[in-house]
């Protein structure tokens, strides 16, 4: 499936009926397993309906970081962004990508 960000947006966990979705570097992920941590009230329920690829390199929690956007980020956080795709590969069923 293709997501805009506003389609995206509405995958944020706060429609009990939907799933959660988060994507990474443009990829959408299911995440609704981890509810615990991505629902509502969750430790990281901010990065839910959306493509958290900024915030995930730079292990941050920030609003302003919570973008796809990839400019600047050094080659260590960039790895840090590897690392973190990798482990939702593993851990989470990949439904669609993100489109402009």
């Amino acid at each position: 499936m293709e997501f805009t960000a506003e389609q995206l947006a509405q995958y944020n966990g706060t429609d009990p009926s939907k799933p959660i979705y988060i994507a990474v570097k443009g990829r959408v992920f299911d995440v609704t397993a981890g509810n615990s941590f991505y629902g509502p009230g969750g430790s990281y329920a901010m990065f839910a309906g959306k493509d958290a690829s900024r915030a995930l390199a730079k292990m941050s929690k920030n609003d302003e970081d919570i973008s796809p956007s990839l400019d600047g980020l050094t080659e260590k956080e960039i790895g840090v962004l590897n690392d973190w795709e990798k482990k939702f590969e593993v851990k989470y069923p990949i439904v669609g990508r993100v489109v402009s």
